[in-house]
């Protein structure tokens, strides 16, 4: 592919054809520039679309791309399903389409746009957005079923008004309205696939991991199951970052004493790589490569370290043996490459020594066998504890040439920086072991390498494709190996030589070789043609707003694209940074993110093993400000400090600004007078006696009100509570007693249509029996749970109306009320152990944890505290299910005068309290109030993250 490619390179062919047939073909180019769609599908959860691993049975219009899986789809249809049971026949297939085709719209690819979800920080819709027309033959049909699937008591007011019926449901957007989504084919051609831009840029989105670093040059990992990764500084630290993006205050290796380098921008000497032992977890040792002067005399030193016996994220600095060392006859090109392939031999690359054009001999030291300099080498570094440091393996291609140093692998490199393996396809493992590199080249081209054995790679002859020497490279006897691709000056100037993606959670990505520049700060792509065996150019870009409106997400990074690096799941990763210096704080790790498509929810889990740590954890704070957080602008953008939480954002600026944002439950929007309602004039073909049905019903039940306040911060769950609203949300009391209803939500009204309905509304999963009471008005900043999930032959105890310890509430609530203590005014004691939840909106089932602890409450440190910790808080407080953990105070930091109480608590899911798991000694911790823990509880296991 051409980068510079335009679609009226072309318009040469047409200029035979007559004028007339000429015109319109050219006026379209001319009058108007391409179109394209830019929103991006996105999933309630704000993360984007899959293809599920099983078909889905019920929305099968979503079976092969979409936002639900099995799970989803057999809890949508269990709620079809509980609705259809309050219509008879007639009603089942007049109503039944509609209200299958509103609840499927959960699966949609474009659910968010459809719920108006696409920013984090604002409401979404309770219901998706339906086109006028749509909703005009729902209204006349079946207007009355609307009540069934929404909280939203709004509902029973507008039932009757077809216009504020409409303006309720419809979405102002044509072109994502439902069912009109459906049809767009700009919207549908290539839904799924990378998106790109009017230039063919693929757009992808960034992470960012960790910052703060000075030059960061590499990044490992040691491939033991625990997920940890290693980033090295070009002054010579080594840092270890953990798998939840925590950092170890104490450096993995610390050679700076030792190390060459200057905080010169561009200077290219120092601490340049470093390689794991394929099989660290038993050999123990590292290899480095670095600079060092040894009397006036600059050197590459290529070292072994054992990792220490007492800490397993440090080496033994004692420890330190060196493997080889090399001349430097100049200051550059010093290569800085170390990695093992996959037949447990060490490969090291190693530059020319320097200056323009390879001038050392007759023919430059590349094309000199005789020297380690231009090369790549392979070493055999097992079992030499007793021996020579390293042994030369028996197949190396040169071994028995005459004068030719037994190390060399490859000849002919000028620069590579950067290499890596290709792990193979995850499936056919087609491509495993090849070798890519970049080398940086001296005037027009910069070239990506596949590594051969006894490969020669042309240098100084050639510099890419091209001649730079014309006497070596019209040499007949130059068998040299062309490079995969080689691009000129005016696209970047020093290559950084990158991976194959073979991840798992971006499955568009599989294939794609992922390289960029240092110089020019471009993103590069490569991609093998299988039938011709070519590779494929494609530029990287960032993607706009809209296509990275996903939370912790971001689309610019810093300029100098110093190395890449992949994960131990197989996540590709890239290190640049702002100030080229080796003394500067300007480097940043990115995670590259397809915002297009992702593996189906877990297919990708990984379970890290237990690290253990010797000091203290230093918890990652982005510096970058998320695209999901950013307010449309017309100007730069002003710095920002760092957001660690981007759902706290209150003051927010929806992006889209074509659409309006949701009704609530206090205002209804009235239509523009271009956007006027249209009403059907077409008569429903439906029995009679009316053409709208209401379900039948059976058994009033009484419904209360639980007033809750207005939020800006919604978490999306994919259930029926997935969104919080201002205004009252209903509940269904789903177990009957004899005690007469006190506030129905409205009168039953005796009728003899057999499709009246009642207000006892099924929900999406069968609830657990839970009694309600009034919401009393909160006293104080913590508001406990009013109600129990009592067993099934529990039974309220008589005369629990009425009675109350607090104003407005009932005597049966968490717990028995047996056995706990009562102190002055009949107050109960706060038992050891017993936790609450503290939220500035004083809801029961989210907030920061506190425990009562030796007579006092306290805060619990997020350290090591996952979802079956949240689980024994949950039910503790009789939540049967917990949603999520909340970490680095994201539901507020305690009062200066709160103590820490709990550290590092561990849980099985299954004990009383938290006093009951894996925990450090009551009081003892290392966190700050900004690492206090929060849970967010729920009641149907469908909400479960």
């Amino acid at each position: 592919m051409n980068f510079w490619s335009s679609p009226y390179q072309h318009l040469t062919l047409l200029l035979p054809l007559p004028l007339p047939l000429l015109l319109p073909l050219l006026l379209p180019l001319w009058l108007s520039p391409p179109q394209q769609v830019e929103a991006h599908p996105q999933c309630l959860d704000y993360k984007p679309p899959f293809q599920p691993l099983e078909p889905l049975v019920f929305c099968k219009e979503y079976a092969k791309f979409g936002c639900c899986d099995l799970d989803r789809d057999n809890q949508i249809s269990r709620q079809f399903y509980q609705i259809m049971e309050y219509f008879d026949h007639s009603g089942f297939m007049v109503c039944g389409k509609y209200i299958r085709n509103i609840l499927c719209q959960e699966c949609s690819p474009y659910a968010a746009h459809l719920y108006d979800a696409e920013d984090a920080n604002t409401p979404m819709r309770e219901l998706p957005g339906l086109c006028r027309g749509y909703c005009n033959d729902y209204w006349q049909q079946c207007r009355y079923s609307l009540s069934l699937l929404t909280n939203n008591n709004i509902t029973e007011t507008i039932e009757e008004n077809q216009e504020k019926f409409c303006d309720y449901l419809e979405l102002k957007d044509p072109e994502y309205c439902y069912p009109n989504v459906l049809s767009s084919d700009e919207l549908n051609a290539n839904l799924g696939n990378v998106q790109a831009d009017r230039k063919g840029c693929l757009q992808l989105c960034l992470e960012e991991v960790a910052n703060g670093l000075r030059n960061p040059v590499a990044m490992i990992h040691a491939d033991d199951g625990s997920h940890r990764f290693f980033v090295a500084e070009q002054l010579g630290y080594v840092w270890v970052y953990l798998a939840n993006g925590s950092r170890i205050d104490r450096p993995f290796l610390n050679l700076t004493r030792a190390v060459l380098t200057s905080p010169w921008a561009g200077d290219e000497r120092g601490f340049l790589c470093m390689a794991l032992h394929p099989r660290f977890s038993e050999v123990k040792k590292a290899y480095v490569y670095y600079s060092v002067s040894v009397k006036r005399q600059e050197r590459i030193r290529i070292s072994e370290f054992t990792l220490s016996d007492t800490d397993m994220n440090m080496l033994d600095h004692s420890s330190e043996r060196t493997l080889l060392e090399v001349v430097e006859p100049a200051s550059n090109h010093n290569g800085g490459q170390l990695l093992f392939g996959l037949d447990g031999y060490l490969y090291i690359f190693i530059g020319d020594g320097g200056r323009a054009g390879d001038p050392f001999g007759l023919f430059g030291n590349s094309q000199n066998k005789s020297t380690l300099l231009g090369k790549v080498l392979r070493v055999d570094v097992n079992n030499n504890e007793d021996s020579v440091p390293y042994a030369i393996p028996p197949d190396n291609p040169f071994i028995s040439e005459k004068d030719a140093r037994p190390e060399v692998y490859a000849y002919g490199v000028r620069n590579m920086w950067r290499c890596s393996i290709d792990r193979g396809d995850p499936i056919t493992a087609e491509g495993r072991g090849r070798m890519f590199c970049g080398d940086v080249g001296q005037n027009k081209f910069e070239e990506v390498d596949l590594i051969e054995k006894g490969g020669n790679y042309g240098w100084r002859a050639k510099e890419g494709f091209s001649c730079y020497d014309n006497k070596l490279c019209l040499n007949s006897s130059l068998d040299d190996v062309l490079p995969i691709f080689a691009y000129p000056h005016k696209l970047g100037k020093s290559v950084t030589g990158g991976y194959i993606y073979r991840g798992c959670e971006m499955p568009n990505l599989n294939g794609l070789y992922i390289f960029g520049d240092f110089m020019s700060g471009r993103l590069m792509s490569l991609k093998e043609d299988p039938e011709t065996g070519s590779w494929n150019y494609t530029e990287i870009c960032m993607g706009k707003d809209k296509t990275c409106r996903f939370p912790k997400l971001i689309n610019s990074y810093y300029k100098y694209i110093i190395s890449f690096g992949e994960d131990e799941a197989g996540e590709l990763y890239f290190l640049a940074t702002g100030v080229p210096s080796a003394s500067a704080r300007a480097g940043v790790v990115y995670k590259i993110v397809d915002p297009s498509r992702r593996a189906p929810p877990g297919k990708c889990s990984k379970k890290p093993s237990p690290v253990q740590i010797k000091g203290k954890l230093i918890h990652f704070h982005p510096k970058a400000e998320f695209v999901i957080n950013k307010k449309p602008t017309t100007t730069a953008p002003p710095k920002t400090k760092p957001t660690t939480k981007p759902g706290l954002t209150i003051n927010q600026t929806k992006a889209r600004t074509t659409r309006k944002p949701p009704a609530s439950t206090t205002r209804t929007p009235k239509p523009t007078p271009t956007q006027k309602p249209r009403v059907s004039n077409q008569k429903p073909q439906i029995p009679k006696p009316k053409p709208t049905f209401r379900p039948a019903t059976t058994n009033p039940a009484v419904l209360r009100r639980l007033q809750t306040p207005a939020v800006t911060t919604v978490h999306p769950h994919l259930d029926r509570t997935t969104t919080a609203r201002p205004g009252y949300v209903t509940t269904l009391r789903t177990r009957h007693t004899t005690r007469p209803p006190t506030t129905p939500r409205r009168p039953i009204i005796p009728t003899p249509n057999p499709y009246r309905f009642s207000t006892n509304r099924p929900v999406t999963t069968p609830r657990p029996q839970v009694f309600w009471t009034t919401a009393s008005k909160p006293t104080s900043k913590v508001q406990q749970p009013n109600f129990t999930i009592p067993k099934s032959e529990d039974k309220p105890p008589e005369g629990a109306a009425g009675k109350s310890d607090q104003p407005g509430g009932s005597s049966y609530k968490r717990g028995r009320g047996k056995g706990r203590k009562r102190g002055k005014g009949g107050r109960r004691r706060s038992r050891a152990g017993q936790v609450r939840l503290v939220s500035a909106d004083n809801r029961s089932y989210h907030g920061r944890v506190e425990i009562f602890l030796k007579g006092e409450w306290g805060t619990v440190c997020d350290d090591l505290f996952n979802l079956k910790a949240a689980v024994v808080v949950c039910r503790q407080l009789g939540f049967p299910f917990a949603v999520r953990v909340a970490k680095r105070a994201e539901m507020g930091q305690g009062a200066s005068g709160l103590s820490i109480l709990l550290d590092d608590v561990e849980c099985e899911g299954s004990e009383r309290t938290l006093l009951d798991c894996k925990r450090a000694k009551i009081g003892k911790h290392n966190c700050g109030h900004d690492e206090d823990v929060g849970v967010v509880c729920g009641y149907e296991e469908g909400d479960v993250e």
